[in-house]
């Protein structure tokens, strides 16, 4: 026999259990909707309503279902301006730290890009995703989705 069938196997990591994560979630869940009380309201895009583009599968035209209220971490990432040939475009971006369980466990809701939050009295499209922190580094886990968002014209929002 070699020398690592004889040795037992490690013993499971102490404190990363399912007990664990739940209070961890908690915790989290308590400081969001509690003590920090930022809220966004999101718009998720209507997938049976929406026509989409044949060849390319890009929305034509989005329809949306009712918003949803939902304590985030927001953070403002500033406003700048571009200059064209035409006028000034000033553009806002603000990124949304959503808890990823209370949103998948507790709303069935699901974030993706191309979808509008209401910050405020405007409204930012999530251009980007990201899930940027695990959960005592254990790599299953991960309990923060990170939306990058840019604020939307009126126009290409049809909440009807």
């Amino acid at each position: 026999m070699s020398k690592s069938q004889n040795q037992p196997a490690p013993p499971p990591p102490m404190f990363l259990g399912k007990a664990e994560r739940d209070l961890v979630k908690q915790v989290n869940i308590e400081l969001q909707e509690r003590v920090l009380g930022q809220q966004v309201l999101y718009y998720p895009i209507d997938q049976e309503t929406t026509s989409y583009h044949p060849l390319y599968g890009e929305a034509i035209e989005k329809n949306f279902l009712s918003p949803i209220r939902i304590y985030a971490m927001v953070t403002w990432k500033g406003q700048t301006t571009n200059t064209t040939k035409l006028d000034l475009d000033k553009v806002s971006q603000i990124t949304v730290n959503f808890h990823k369980r209370r949103l998948t466990e507790d709303q069935n809701l699901y974030v993706r890009e191309g979808d509008f939050v209401l910050y405020g009295e405007f409204l930012y499209e999530i251009v980007n995703l990201n899930e940027p922190r695990q959960l005592f580094g254990q790599i299953d886990h991960r309990f923060e989705i990170s939306a990058d968002c840019i604020r939307s014209r009126e126009s290409l929002f049809n909440a009807e």
